[in-house]
């Protein structure tokens, strides 16, 4: 006959041994992922520099897709580091594209409409809001559950 408590230690054993390589492969699925992600948006904006450089001219449209492509690096930077999403750079991102699609409307339309009202809303919108996540993040600052809350 099984010693009863025996099987209770082995059974702890083994979902100890699990949960350590379970939480590895998420980690380094996590890292692996994050770093093709990194590469993607080096390569594209790689891309995106050369046609400029092959092109012969730039415009402010093509200068703010290379601040995208930097944003989004530098988001994925962070994340790498802190492993946390830091959703201010998404909506940098957000603002910089509704920026260059403002421009792009009226350099090709020069006809103020609607359209542009709408972007600039939109604009207005993303920063009030980056405006209350920064003011949330300072009055209220968060640590790591059970962790006395820090400033930073």
């Amino acid at each position: 006959m099984l010693n009863l408590e025996k099987v209770e230690k082995f059974d702890e054993k083994l979902k100890k041994n699990a949960d350590t390589i379970g939480n590895l492969l998420v980690h380094w699925f996590h890292a692996l992922t994050l770093f093709f992600i990194g590469a993607g948006i080096v390569w594209s904006g790689v891309d995106a520099f050369i046609e400029l450089a092959v092109k012969g001219h730039h415009s402010i449209e093509d200068i703010l897709l290379l601040f995208i492509y930097l944003e989004l690096l530098a988001m994925v930077g962070i994340y790498f580091k802190t492993n946390h999403m830091p959703v201010r750079y998404l909506i940098y991102v957000a603002i910089t594209a509704l920026t260059r699609m403002l421009i792009s409307n009226i350099t090709i339309n020069h006809v103020p409409d609607a359209g542009v009202l709408y972007i600039t809303g939109a604009i207005l919108i993303l920063s009030l809001t980056i405006l209350i996540l920064r003011y949330g993040s300072a009055k209220y600052p968060y640590g790591e559950p059970g962790e006395e809350p820090t400033q930073k």
